[in-house]
């Protein structure tokens, strides 16, 4: 009997000297891993693990345990309290900080604070809550990215007046951006499977230091899920499942991710889809021009015309999605860790609506009878080794090799009312493009002093293109080969070596410095059998020396100023040299193989601070000069000013060396924290920005300098509960402040009394809702666009959803 007490007296001891506690977020109910915790008495202290668990065995002699996580308050609470508490410890989160941690502006993660930068950071949690259907409304969530759509499978992003191939796409540490990422807009974007993004990060202004061509006005760097080990010797199983449908477009969406992690080796898959119907408008307000009055539809081998009886449906828009990843984490050693990579994304035939819409002619006769892209496909292997190592030449170093492939097409056929089986209209024409990318990224950190820090690498990049074409007539089924888009054969090159030092001067002064050569080449072949081209191949080899230097002060722990100067540019690419295509009716783009890389010069000043736990803000100016920019303009071909393309009299235009151009704005975000879970945000961009038209002598207005724009936001967090009502607004554009290019397409914008195109102001009220019931369910249910607003943002060629109800359901397992 005494030994049987014994044993228990024993068994109650260690579980006393073993306890565990849990901590979670008081919002959302999951588990916060990396929380220290430690004793108000001593030096005592310990950290929750992947699950939010810590043995807290060592603090027992404590009173009270205190917190610290970097992304939430700090809390003391009495040991004593723990067992009345279930032994769980709530955690709010804090936005009333200026240490978050960033990745994007040196390939490292460090302190925003530290970099002369301005960053916008979006996290899992926050990305779950905003519910977007694409990657492109994922961006479009936050507060100073702008977003262009030519339709519902799209979405270009615009950054500090650039987009397209003036901004760059970064998956886990790999460029998006190819040779055949074109000047008009760019949907690649919607490729990444926004329910497997773990954060995304968005640096504004020129990144070429860190990232090479194309990064003029920002970069945007998606993380997608990581494969997690288990921390102890047991197999560790974890994972989301996601439904949501929405009514605007009867969005079906379904979202899947499983994680089996071993104490080394871990794997995960995630794998989405979506289904989208015809978008619904709004019926409110706007111009008749956004509506849909009538389609195209073929009746008795005719191209007919059809009355829409709901105009504010947008027929032909609809689209669907599938994405696959799968990824393998393994610890090699302590210091020696390797992951892969699998991603997949395919995309059904998606309708280019403002095509379906053009009516150049103005005479009430649709264009195209048919215009759509073929399924867009994109997958990418990546294989990275990470060595934590602490040598003479480095403390960390990335090795990162990665092959992508890239599948798109176009097809395109004229209305053709007369039903005339000869005409050019009876043709449809397809154009076939794939894309090889093969990449290399080298990234090291290297710790020299308490005060200095280095970081260097290399990056080597190949593209090889394939391009073909032909032209089927859809009566007789005859098929013809036609020049394709892109001179087949071609290859695109470039290498870099980077080099970025941050140097601690003082406890207040933080000085960043950093260069960047870069070097690139580009062959390319033309069939002159299919197309007048004026030469039968094209060379181009260059190089670009880019640099940044930027200063840090803080005057006090809490405020931060900083300026920042740096240069960017983009060197010409496949697109650029080598692409035929119709840009808008009537116009023809032919190659130009004398380009060369356009450059830019930027500086921000900027500032942010906080007061207390109540107030954070942040304002930043930029000024930007792109000079050498690429410009399309009036050209000769074999000498002639016009030519017969595609079976229409169009006028000969080509990429040129002329221009310059300019942009310069202010970004501001301010937060306030009223207490009790609700706070208020209010974001405002604004920019102005003028190229100059040789022509005429004269500067026009950017051709993707957005209008003013912004977002008010009114939110409360607050156990298990977290609501946001907030509204949407965008300036008015007049006529004078459109580029010429958007001037020429008076079908996609509202009119003026006097017929002339631009865009009025708009806003929207948005409504958000989430429950979160347990850590292993919560719903989601919103309303976007309340009053159901008819609109249509600026440069988009289809218009915004209407009144959107959508309910979505998250479990994790």
């Amino acid at each position: 009997m005494k030994k049987i007490i014994l044993v228990l007296c024993a068994l109650m001891c260690s579980m006393a000297y073993s306890q565990s506690i849990k901590v979670i977020d008081e919002v959302t109910r999951q588990p916060i891993p990396g929380v220290v915790l430690y004793c108000n008495q001593g030096n005592n202290n310990c950290s929750t693990n992947a699950n939010g668990n810590a043995d807290i065995s060592t603090l027992t002699a404590c009173d009270t345990i205190i917190t610290q996580h970097i992304s939430y308050k700090q809390k003391r609470i009495l040991l004593s309290q723990l067992k009345e508490k279930n032994y769980t410890i709530e955690l709010s989160e804090t936005k009333i900080s200026l240490n978050e941690i960033t990745v994007a502006a040196n390939r490292w993660e460090e302190k925003k604070s530290e970099n002369p930068i301005r960053m916008e950071k979006m996290k899992k949690k926050e990305i779950d809550f905003q519910n977007p259907q694409t990657t492109a409304d994922l961006l479009g969530a936050g507060t100073n990215v702008y977003i262009q759509k030519s339709q519902q499978a799209g979405g270009s992003p615009m950054l500090r007046g650039f987009a397209t191939n003036r901004v760059m796409l970064v998956i886990d540490g790999i460029r998006m951006n190819n040779a055949i990422f074109r000047s008009g807009n760019v949907q690649n974007v919607i490729a990444l499977d926004a329910n497997a993004i773990g954060e995304a990060e968005v640096l504004f202004g020129p990144g070429a230091v860190m990232y090479g061509s194309d990064a003029i006005g920002g970069v945007m760097d998606f993380h997608t899920l990581s494969a997690k080990l288990s921390d102890t010797s047991k197999l560790k199983v974890s994972g989301n499942a996601m439904a949501r449908f929405s009514t605007a477009n009867k969005e079906n969406t379904g979202h899947m991710d499983l994680n089996f992690g071993l104490k080394r080796i871990a794997f995960l898959t995630s794998f989405s889809y979506s289904q989208y119907d015809d978008l619904y408008a709004g019926t409110n307000g706007g111009d008749s021009v956004y509506l849909r009055h009538f389609y195209q539809e073929v009746k008795s081998n005719k191209d007919t015309q059809v009355v829409n009886i709901d105009p504010s449906l947008q027929v032909n828009s609809k689209y669907k999605q599938f994405n696959f990843m799968q990824k393998i984490a393994f610890t090699a050693s302590e210091k020696l860790k390797i992951d892969y990579a699998f991603h997949y994304s395919k995309s059904s035939d998606a309708p280019r609506y403002d095509r379906l819409i053009t009516d150049a002619n103005s005479d009430g006769t649709l264009d195209f009878s048919e215009w759509y892209y073929g399924p867009q496909i994109w997958h990418m292997q990546r294989l990275a080794f990470h060595h934590a190592g602490n040598t003479k030449a480095y403390t960390n170093l990335r090795v990162i090799a990665a092959y992508q492939y890239f599948e798109e097409s176009r097809h395109d056929r004229r209305f053709n009312a007369s039903g005339n089986v000869n005409s050019s209209a009876a043709r449809l024409r397809h154009q076939y493009e794939k894309l090889d990318a093969y990449s290399l990224n080298i990234d090291l950190d290297k710790k020299i002093s308490e005060k200095t820090q280095l970081f260097y690498g290399a990056e080597y990049v190949l593209n090889y293109v394939q391009s073909v074409a032909n032209r089927v007539n859809v009566y007789s089924g005859t098929e013809q080969k036609i020049n394709s888009r892109y001179p087949n054969g071609s290859t695109w090159q470039t290498a870099g070596v980077y080099i970025n030092a941050k140097h601690r001067l003082s406890e207040k002064f933080i000085i960043n410095a950093g260069l960047r050569y870069s070097y690139y080449s580009i062959v390319a072949k033309f069939d002159t059998t299919l197309f007048p081209y004026p030469l039968t191949q094209a060379k181009m080899n260059n190089g670009a020396l880019n640099g940044s230097l930027g200063f840090v002060y803080m005057p006090m722990k809490n405020w931060q100023l900083y300026l920042n100067t740096s240069t960017g540019f983009r060197s010409p690419n496949i697109d650029d040299i080598g692409k035929v295509f119709d840009s808008q009716p009537g116009i023809v783009v032919v190659p130009n193989p004398t380009l060369k890389p356009e450059y830019a010069y930027s500086a921000d000043i900027g500032t942010a601070f906080t007061i207390g736990n109540v107030l954070k803000m942040d304002a930043s100016f930029y000024y930007t000069y792109l000079t050498n920019a690429l410009v399309r303009r009036p050209f000769n071909l074999n000498g002639k000013d016009s030519i017969d393309y595609n079976g229409q009299m169009s006028q000969v235009q080509a990429l040129q060396n002329t221009g310059h151009a300019f942009v310069y704005g202010i970004q501001s975000n301010t937060e306030v924290y009223f207490g009790y879970g609700l706070s208020l945000l209010n974001s405002i961009t604004w920019q102005n920005g003028q190229e100059y038209n040789g022509d005429s002598s004269a500067y026009y207005p950017l051709s993707h300098t957005t209008p003013l724009f912004g977002k008010i936001q009114l939110s409360y967090a607050r156990k298990k509960i977290r609501t946001s009502f907030y509204v949407n607004y965008n300036g008015e554009m007049k006529y004078e402040d459109l580029p010429l290019s958007e001037r020429n397409e008076p079908y996609v914008y509202a009119r003026t009394d006097d017929g002339k195109p631009y865009v009025p102001s708009w806003y929207t009220l948005n409504f958000k809702l989430g429950i979160y019931f347990n850590k292993r369910a919560s719903l989601n249910f919103g309303v976007e666009n309340i009053a159901d607003v008819l609109y249509r943002p600026y440069a988009s060629g289809i218009s915004a959803p209407g009144r959107n109800f959508y309910l979505s359901l998250r479990l994790k397992l």
